[in-house]
């Protein structure tokens, strides 16, 4: 599938690796840097959702999307293990789950420009989920470059592996290919942040690490199965 990915923000909290850890299927493991693990709430647009050679289908190929993310190894391979995605788009949230087995759940969302700062809303709407609302504004401060390796924006975001566990106990791994992020420092405000409450891990206190990417396009392949647990 093909998708462009607009306005993002990453803001990511240092969290100890061990309560990240448990929250865990075996056999990922949690990836650290400088002994840290960290947890992501990652709010963006998506536009132009298509399967390969096709083109998008306007209502069903733009909505917002919001998730919730750490980052993991399986044996010698790293990627991001998704703990939600919430999206406000019915058909997508359909399909993620049956054909992609992510924890995609239903939302209402909003986003609107202001003077330079986005303001974000999500609030979840899906029957029998734990409830999770987010109201944020962010807007970038800095010039965009590419994160250099090595660095702690370079190990959270240049990442081109999904993880997720299936309910049968299977893990599933699914390619990502993009060019090199250009980050820019950034700025926010939360408003109201229970998108981790659910994980018991209450992310009440300010980000750690903050950046913004203006636009992204994405190519994302179909997951298969790597391992039973």
């Amino acid at each position: 599938m093909g998708q462009r990915w607009h306005d993002l923000l990453f803001a990511h909290w240092r969290i100890e690796p061990e309560r990240l850890q448990r929250l865990l299927p075996d056999p990922l493991e949690i990836d650290v840097f400088d002994d840290s693990a960290w947890l992501a709430v990652v709010p963006f647009a998506m536009t132009g959702v298509r399967a390969r050679g096709l083109p998008g289908l306007t209502r069903a190929s733009n909505f917002l999307e919001l998730n919730v993310r750490t980052y993991v190894r399986h044996g010698d391979r790293d990627g991001v293990y998704f703990f939600s995605l919430d999206a406000a788009s019915k058909l997508a949230v359909a399909t993620a789950r049956r054909w992609f087995h992510l924890p995609y759940f239903d939302a209402r969302m909003e986003l609107r420009r202001r003077d330079g700062w986005i303001d974000y809303q999500s609030k979840r709407t899906h029957r029998g989920a734990a409830p999770a609302h987010v109201a944020l504004s962010y807007r970038a401060t800095g010039p965009a470059e590419p994160a250099l390796p090595g660095t702690l924006e370079h190990f959270l975001i240049e990442r081109y592996r999904l993880i997720a566990n299936r309910r049968d106990g299977r893990i599933m791994t699914g390619e990502i290919h993009h060019g090199p992020w250009m980050l820019q420092p950034a700025e926010v405000e939360i408003h109201r942040n229970s998108m981790t409450d659910w994980l018991g891990i209450p992310l009440d206190r300010p980000p750690d690490h903050v950046r913004f990417a203006r636009f992204q396009d994405v190519y994302v392949w179909p997951p298969r199965v790597v391992s039973r647990y």
